[in-house]
């Protein structure tokens, strides 16, 4: 009984990322997230077999449910597979009543595949690889980055930050400064632990080459760096280290 009253709460407190449907014609029952009873954008479907929106899903499991929300029955595993038949239907409903004010619902982006990941930040990270390849890996990571939260989460449950750390302050020379600069730009999307702000802010060339950047022509080049500086500042709690950042002479000339 406690564990269902656990799982209600769960229901209760779930975050609303999805805004009612305000308009004059009534969403088929199947169509319906059984979690948040709103039309479904992107329909997955569980271990069980039941379908749900991923959203709402992933909220559920998110908040530590290991079963599914209809039946009860337990999760075997927490793959969630896209129901592509669902989703046009529901896309071909949204079509015909859009003179109701239906608006068709944009196919959704897959999440990053997590081996993908791995291989673009084994591709990245490897001084063996041609630069071209580096550069390659690390757009294509700056882009999943770009498109959801839960990409971004994907890349960071696989040492992302450690390897990007290592790519933006290795080779600081003209040769390699692409690299760097984008590893820089995908490094910006994420929040650091203290330890990794300490083991930037306790090197002098890292931090020198950071106020560097801040005097790039790149508008974009300088927006990151003056990023991860403020990033930096904010998570040192040491204020010896602190002072080190913000009492370098170059960001206030």
């Amino acid at each position: 009984e406690r564990e269902r009253e656990r799982e209600r709460q769960s229901l209760r407190n779930m975050p609303g990322s999805l805004e009612p449907l305000d308009v004059g014609v009534q969403i088929p029952y199947h169509f319906r997230c059984p979690i948040s009873l709103e039309l479904m954008r992107d329909p997955v479907t569980v271990s069980t077999g039941q379908t749900y929106d991923r959203a709402s899903i992933e909220s559920w499991v998110a908040t530590w449910n290991t079963t599914c929300p209809v039946t009860r029955a337990p999760l075997t595993d927490f793959t969630l597979i896209p129901n592509h038949t669902l989703r046009r239907l529901i896309q071909d409903w949204c079509v015909a009543n859009r003179s109701f004010g239906v608006e068709r619902i944009p196919t959704p982006k897959q999440p990053a595949d997590p081996a993908m990941v791995r291989s673009l930040l084994s591709q990245a990270s490897s001084e063996s690889t041609s630069p071209h390849s580096r550069l390659s890996a690390l757009r294509r990571l700056r882009g999943l980055a770009r498109d959801s939260d839960k990409n971004r989460s994907v890349i960071s449950e696989h040492n992302a930050r450690e390897i990007l750390l290592s790519v933006v302050f290795a080779n600081t020379d003209s040769d390699s400064s692409e690299l760097n600069h984008e590893a820089l730009a995908i490094l910006s999307m994420f929040p650091l632990s203290e330890s990794e702000c300490t083991l930037v802010a306790s090197d002098p060339e890292r931090v020198a080459y950071l106020v560097s950047l801040l005097f790039h022509s790149s508008i974009e080049v300088r927006v990151n760096s003056a990023a991860l500086i403020e990033v930096v500042i904010a998570g040192t709690n040491s204020q010896e280290l602190r002072a080190q950042i913000s009492n370098a002479d170059e960001i206030f000339e």
